[in-house]
């Protein structure tokens, strides 16, 4: 396994979240869908696919969970391999990335929170509702909408809070959302919605409680543990349900890893970094500052000698060119920061009074391009 806090680059189209439900679809007969996983052979006469992201369950973390996850554990060597997210490895920028089977520059969910280009607001996308009006702020044509255009059966299941908001029709839309407050819940209704109809059908399912107990409690913390063993009961009963023309396909968002307090860096104490930043965005792992006119250089310079070899400061214009993204056209540049901070190893940057106190006393966090991050599982399994 690679070094954990080694840098992993996103593998756009041979081997990323982006390409999950393409591969899917291809599985399923959509006309024109790509295989660029090669899923064909394995599932020839596969009918019903069932798509379930564990938001959290990063690749690194499976050894971690296996003593407490033997299901899990065991797909994961039998009939597991890594894949990378996007970036950055956050949960709205991967939900959408995996919902239209496209990079994150493409559909424009560039991060945790972005700024709304043309104002000082911060959208945070977990919390989006009506504005911006989610069709215009992430114009892609889902992977659903593909799906359900060529006859397929589709359903998506997931917490019933979370239907309707921006967040679900920007990734989601094209589904019938089915809510489920829980594990058995969830695999209950997945398993339903597989076996409704006797044509060709893609069933999407999220499970976010492991990403939760990481934040809040560490890595391989007690609560962390039990909710591994909570996503172990979930894949049980999700394979041992299956059809038999079905397949199961488990993948995830991002990992997570733990920031001791040392490696933490307040933005908002420090003089020297509010210096001509006009707007803070992004997450601790990876932050979007947006500058005041004229002052670029300087912020670089600034940021650079504060953080050290703690971050790599650069500008919009480096990143975007490096690929992390994939394209990004016009309309989506202005929301990443003219100052883009990516974390190294396990340090982060908090923003103790830009953001809400309780995203700086986290114990896990994610967004960045380590390995521990950025890579991901695929386990597929056969009815």
């Amino acid at each position: 396994m690679t070094d954990p806090l080694g840098v992993v680059g996103p593998r756009y189209g041979d081997g990323s979240l982006a390409d999950v439900l393409p591969s899917a679809l291809a599985v399923l007969g959509v006309p024109g869908a790509a295989d660029p996983l090669g899923l064909g052979p394995a599932l020839a006469g596969v009918r019903r696919v069932a798509v379930l992201l564990v938001d959290g369950l990063g690749w690194h973390q499976i050894p971690t969970a296996a003593p407490h996850a033997p299901t899990l554990a065991g797909l994961a060597a039998a009939v597991g391999r890594p894949l990378t997210s996007g970036f950055p490895s956050t949960t709205p920028t991967s939900l959408v990335t995996l919902g239209t089977g496209a990079a994150p520059g493409a559909h424009g969910v560039l991060g945790f929170t972005v700024r709304v280009p043309g104002t000082d607001r911060v959208l945070n996308h977990v919390e989006w509702a009506a504005e911006p009006e989610p069709l215009r702020w992430q114009p892609v044509r889902t992977q659903l909408e593909r799906a359900r255009a060529a006859g397929v059966a589709v359903t998506v299941v997931s917490r019933p809070e979370f239907g309707g908001s921006g967040l679900t029709v920007a990734a989601n839309r094209g589904g019938d959302y089915r809510g489920a407050a829980g594990v058995d819940a969830l695999a209950a209704r997945m398993l339903t919605a597989l076996a409704a109809g006797p044509g060709p059908t893609l069933v999407s399912g999220y499970h976010p409680d492991l990403d939760r107990h990481g934040h809040l409690t560490g890595v391989d913390s007690a609560p962390w543990r039990l909710a591994a063993a909570e996503v172990d009961r979930l894949l049980t009963r999700l394979v041992d349900g299956l059809p038999s023309d079905a397949a199961l396909l488990v993948t995830a968002d991002h990992g997570q890893l733990d920031v001791p307090a040392g490696h933490r860096v307040d933005l908002d104490t420090d003089p020297r970094l509010r210096a001509g930043v006009a707007v803070v965005a992004g997450e601790p792992r990876v932050r979007y500052l947006h500058v005041t006119p004229g002052a670029r250089d300087d912020v670089v310079a600034a940021w650079s000698a504060v953080l050290g070899p703690a971050a790599r400061v650069r500008t919009r214009e480096e990143v975007v060119a490096s690929g992390w993204f994939g394209p990004v056209p016009e309309e989506h540049l202005a929301r990443i920061g003219d100052v883009v901070v990516i974390c190294n190893g396990t340090y982060a940057v908090t923003a103790s009074r830009s953001e809400p106190p309780t995203v700086s006393r986290l114990v896990a966090y994610h967004g960045a391009d380590t390995a521990a991050e950025m890579t991901i599982p695929l386990l597929v399994v056969r009815g």
